[in-house]
């Protein structure tokens, strides 16, 4: 079979709608498995995303940060989705604003809110701390 230098078409989706899309060199993204690179004619795949900073490289060189707070990566046919309850770029985010977020969910975590909403709150302000702080060092 003759290699197929096409780009991956890369779709960042959240329940809010369309947060990227774009032709992609690679793309990095933290499964349940570890950190997972995708390029160009990867094999099909279906994986449980996580809460992190997924990279998105795309064709001109521009570095795309994104923060999710997990939901599910998919590649077929040099097409990536990410589709996660919660994303979002990391330029958006204020790194003071998601440390402090980020702290208050955890003090109500250790005060024993453990309820569905502090963890969903833990895990959403973490994914922001690591995308932004993420973003920042390409920089």
């Amino acid at each position: 079979m003759a290699f197929d230098s096409s780009p991956l078409h890369v779709e960042v989706v959240s329940a809010d709608g369309l947060i990227w899309q774009g032709d992609a060199l690679s793309v990095i993204a933290r499964t349940l498995e570890g950190d997972i690179g995708i390029m160009a004619n990867h094999e099909p795949l279906l994986a449980i995303l996580v809460p992190s900073a997924a990279e998105v490289l795309s064709v001109d060189g521009k570095r795309e940060v994104v923060a999710v707070d997990g939901g599910f990566l998919s590649v077929a046919e040099n097409r990536v989705s990410l589709l996660s309850s919660y994303a979002r770029l990391a330029h958006e985010i204020s790194l003071p604003e998601a440390e402090r977020e980020l702290a208050a969910a955890q003090k109500a975590l250790e005060d024993g809110d453990a309820s569905t909403e502090t963890m969903q709150h833990v895990h959403r302000a973490s994914a922001q701390v690591r995308a932004a702080k993420r973003a920042a060092e390409k920089h």
